[in-house]
C-alpha cells in the first residue's frame, strides 16, 4: 500500500469516527435533555417524548431522499452544508422557549445530521477495510457515550438546556475541519454496480432484516435493563453503576474489533457475538441477583459492541453503499421499535420473562437472516471488486 493510499485511508477513518461520534451525541444525551427540557421549559412528558421521537424519526427518514442523491453529490460539500445546518439548529435550539419552534428546529437539525450519517455508512462500505471503518463508527459513539455518562451529569447539573445545545453546536463546528478528509466523489456510481445490486434482492432484504432484528432485540433489552434490576431488588444506583461499567467493556470490545478489521473469520465473529447476546439475555431470566445481573450486562454490551462492525461489513457486501443507505433507516427503526415493543409487552403482560423471550426470538430471526447474508457475501467475493475510497 502506497503512502498516499495510507494517508487517504486514515483521513477517511478520521472523517467517520469524529463526525459519527458528534452527530450521534444528541441521541446519547437524550436522558439529560429530557430532564432539562422539563425543568427549563416546563414541557410535559408527552411533549418531551414527541421531541425525542421527531428527532430520531427525522434522523432515520433522511435515508429516503438519499436514494436519489447519494451516488451523485459531492459529499464534501454536502457534509459542509449539513454541518452548518446542524450548528445553526443547535444554536437556535438554545435560544427558543417555544415548544412548536423547538420541535421544528430539532426536526430540521436531525434531518441534516441523518443525511451525513447516510454518507458515513455508505463511505464505510467502500473503505479499503470496511470492518475497521464500521468498528470506528461504533467505538467512537460508545466512547462519546461513556464520556456523556460519566461527565455530562456533573458538568451540566447546574446549567440550563441551552448549555447542552451550545456544546453540541461547538462540537459540530469542530467537525467542519473533517470535511477536508474527503475528496467529494467517493460515492459516485460505478458502472455496472446497479445491476449487481438488482441480482441480490433476497440477500438485500435479509441484510436489512438481520440489522433490524439485531437493533430491535438490543434496544428492547438494554432500555429496560434498569427496570429488570429494580424488579430483582437491586438498587437503582448500583444498577446504574454496573451499566456504566458494562459500557466501558463495550468500548473496549468495539476497539478490539476495530483493530482486528477485515478477517476471514468475520462471520464466525458475528455468530459468536449473537450467541453471547443470547446467553446474556438468558442470564436475566428469573430475577437475577447482583452477580448474575452484572455478568449479563457486561456480556451483553461486549457481545453487541464486538459483532456489530463485522455484521455491517458483511451486510455491505451484498449491496454496497445503497444497502448501507437503507441500513441507516433500519437502524433508526430498530432503535425506535425495540423499546416500544418491549414496553408494550411489559405493560400488557407485566412479565420480563415474556419480553426477554420475544427478544431472543427476534435475535434468532436476525441470526437466520445473517446466514443468508454470509452466503451472498461469498458469492460477491467471486465478482469483480467494487471501487474503494482509496483507489
Amino acid at each position: 500500500m502506497s503512502s498516499n493510499t495510507r494517508t487517504t485511508e486514515r483521513k477517511i477513518y478520521i472523517y467517520i469516527a469524529a463526525i459519527s461520534a458528534v452527530l450521534n451525541a444528541v441521541l446519547l444525551v437524550a436522558p439529560i435533555l429530557a430532564s432539562k427540557l422539563s425543568a427549563d421549559l416546563g414541557l410535559e412528558p408527552a411533549q418531551v417524548g414527541l421531541i425525542a421521537s421527531v428527532e430520531l424519526g427525522c434522523f432515520s427518514l433522511a435515508t429516503v431522499p438519499a436514494f436519489l442523491w447519494l451516488r451523485k453529490v459531492n459529499i464534501r460539500k454536502l457534509t459542509l452544508w449539513c454541518l452548518l445546518v446542524v450548528i445553526t439548529g443547535n444554536v437556535l435550539s438554545s435560544m427558543t422557549d417555544s415548544f412548536g419552534a423547538l420541535l421544528a428546529v430539532r426536526a430540521v437539525t436531525s434531518f441534516a445530521a441523518g443525511s451525513i450519517i447516510v454518507v458515513i455508512l455508505s463511505l464505510s462500505a467502500k473503505a479499503a477495510n470496511p470492518s475497521r471503518a464500521y468498528g470506528l463508527f461504533v467505538v467512537s459513539q460508545l466512547a462519546m457515550g461513556a464520556i456523556i455518562l460519566f461527565l455530562f451529569p456533573v458538568i451540566y447539573a447546574q446549567r440550563s438546556v441551552s448549555a447542552v445545545y451550545l456544546t453540541l453546536a461547538a462540537l459540530a463546528a469542530l467537525c467542519l475541519f473533517c470535511t477536508l478528509c474527503v475528496k467529494g466523489n467517493e460515492l459516485h456510481a460505478v458502472p455496472g454496480e446497479r445491476t449487481a445490486v438488482q441480482r441480490r434482492v433476497f440477500p438485500f432484504a435479509c441484510a436489512l432484516i438481520a440489522v433490524l432484528g439485531f437493533y430491535v432485540a438490543l434496544g428492547g433489552v438494554w432500555t429496560f435493563m434498569g427496570q429488570i434490576a429494580i424488579a430483582s431488588d437491586i438498587a437503582l444506583d448500583t444498577a446504574s453503576s454496573m451499566i456504566g461499567i458494562a459500557t466501558l467493556f463495550g468500548v473496549a470490545a468495539s476497539f478490539v474489533s476495530t483493530l482486528v478489521g477485515e478477517n476471514a473469520r468475520a462471520r464466525y465473529f458475528v455468530l459468536g457475538g449473537f450467541v453471547l447476546m443470547g446467553v446474556s439475555i438468558a442470564f436475566l431470566y428469573g430475577m437475577p441477583g447482583l452477580v448474575r445481573f452484572v455478568l449479563a450486562a457486561v456480556l451483553f454490551k461486549i457481545a453487541w459492541s464486538w459483532l456489530l462492525p463485522f455484521l455491517l461489513a458483511e451486510v455491505s457486501r451484498v449491496g454496497g453503499p445503497q444497502v448501507m443507505n437503507a441500513t441507516n433507516m433500519v437502524i433508526g427503526g430498530g432503535l425506535a421499535i425495540g423499546p416500544m415493543l418491549a414496553g408494550t409487552i411489559l405493560q400488557t403482560t407485566g412479565s420480563f420473562t415474556v419480553m426477554l423471550t420475544v427478544a431472543l426470538s427476534i435475535l434468532a430471526v436476525a441470526v437466520l437472516a445473517s446466514l443468508v447474508v454470509f452466503r451472498a457475501a461469498n458469492v460477491s467475493a467471486g465478482e469483480p471488486e467494487q471501487e474503494t475510497v482509496t483507489a
